[in-house]
């Protein structure tokens, strides 16, 4: 090849599987000056050399359409005259760019590249965190230094974000809005997300250690909340009443139906695919859900709602319009909620109370388990302290007659306590 001119620098063309190097050669050439072409067609200028070490480095310094190649030969003279005399400016950069990483460097790198180290992590775990990261950490972090981070900034912010220091109002499109807000339990799962950030960094020899280390999370107080009977039977009746008026669709009464029926979680059932419904051997099919893929079994009740359902497109509850699924429950669940008369129950709640049930009607939590899809049995674990609930039924039945028989008994007493003879008089 000869020297490198606009003319053979144009002529370069990109290989499909791996980049192209082309290097200066000829009269007049200078030795380890080259061009780089990758398959997407980015072409850049490029020293390579020898450190006093022995070591072959590569360094990228200008982009082909933006410097000359005169231009470029220059500048790689310059480079090369630092090495002559014993620099390395390919450590020198790398140097400089570890020392110039911020947090939102940090964070950017981490969302591109971490998948890789953590392929099992699913994706709307990924989503989570990308939330987190652009909701708190780079508001209240963004512009420090990775490399200066202090165990006490990450302890500030975790304090920050639960007093409602990164709280605001944001537009998400022409129409939608996220507010976000504050509070010890998105402050705790923001530092565990800072913490991981970190942690790649130690991976990635970015930073020395983690200074998130040693900062305990904030505990989040657990939302247990059961239905009773009672409370079930309003919910039914008022499903019912609204479906009759009009004012709640099918398929939302449908899905908060199913949801109290098989303790599947929210995305499970509003995704479902009729795919998946094993009508004949009476479950559900999961090929992913948060635990992996799973079998739901279905009570004979669940599966008679899914089967009278109507089939329009792929999924068991679709949309009212297009071709994905209905996505609308959490204000259609506010309406219903208020109208039953029981507010500050979630739709998670539903879920818990399909476990309480279970343990009430005596199965094992190893069992119950089994049916919600959960992997791990401290997960079960904490319905743990339901099981004393049949016992106390039991004794609040044996209670209620004794208390009724003393209750008699006393008020005969005083009946006879109180009762005057009168004489007979002729």
């Amino acid at each position: 090849m000869p020297k490198l001119t606009k003319r053979t620098v144009d002529a370069i063309r990109p290989a499909d599987d791996r980049d192209v190097f082309v290097w200066d050669s000829g009269d007049g050439a200078l030795k380890g000056f080259g061009v780089r072409v990758k398959p997407s067609g980015a072409a850049s200028y490029l020293v390579q050399y020898r450190t006093r070490e022995g070591r072959t480095r590569r360094l990228a310094f200008g982009r082909v359409g933006v410097l000359t190649p005169d231009q470029a030969r220059k500048l790689a003279g310059d480079k090369l005259k630092e090495v002559a005399e014993g620099g390395d400016p390919s450590a020198d950069r790398h140097r400089a760019r570890h020392d110039a990483l911020t947090i939102s460097d940090l964070a950017d790198l981490y969302l591109a590249e971490g998948r890789a180290e953590k392929p099992n992590k699913k994706a709307s775990s990924w989503a989570a965190d990308a939330s987190n990261i652009a909701r708190h950490i780079k508001p209240l972090l963004g512009r420090k230094s990775a490399r200066g981070l202090t165990q006490t900034e990450v302890a500030k912010f975790q304090a920050d974000v639960a007093a409602g220091k990164s709280k605001a109002d944001i537009k998400t499109g022409k129409r939608g809005r996220a507010i976000v807000e504050g509070g010890r339990g998105t402050a705790a799962r923001s530092l565990a997300v800072l913490a991981a950030m970190l942690q790649f960094a130690v991976h990635r020899k970015l930073i020395a250690d983690n200074p998130a280390k040693g900062v305990k999370l904030f505990k989040i107080e657990t939302k247990e909340r059961f239905l009773s009977e009672a409370e079930l039977a309003r919910l039914a009746d008022t499903i019912a009443l609204m479906e009759r008026e009009q004012r709640l669709s099918a398929r939302a009464a449908a899905a908060i139906r199913l949801l109290l029926l098989t303790g599947c979680r929210k995305s499970e059932i509003l995704g479902l695919r009729w795919a998946w419904v094993d009508a004949p051997r009476g479950c559900l099919r999961l090929p992913d859900s948060k635990s992996g893929a799973k079998v739901v079994p279905l009570a004979a009740a669940a599966l008679q709602l899914i089967t009278e359902l109507p089939r329009r497109g792929d999924f068991v509850l679709p949309a009212a319009k297009g071709a994905r699924h209905y996505t609308g429950l959490q204000k259609d669940w506010e309406r219903v909620r208020a109208r039953a008369g029981l507010p500050g129950v979630r739709i998670h709640d539903f879920r818990h109370s399909f476990a309480s049930f279970g343990v009430a009607a005596g199965d094992t939590l190893y069992m119950i388990g089994k049916v919600l899809g959960h992997k791990q049995a401290r997960v079960t674990e904490g319905y743990a302290h339901l099981q004393t609930d049949p016992l106390r039924a039991v004794a609040d039945r044996a209670a209620a007659k004794i208390a009724a028989a003393i209750g008699a008994g006393a008020e005969s007493a005083a009946n006879s306590a109180n009762v005057v003879p009168i004489s007979r008089t002729r």
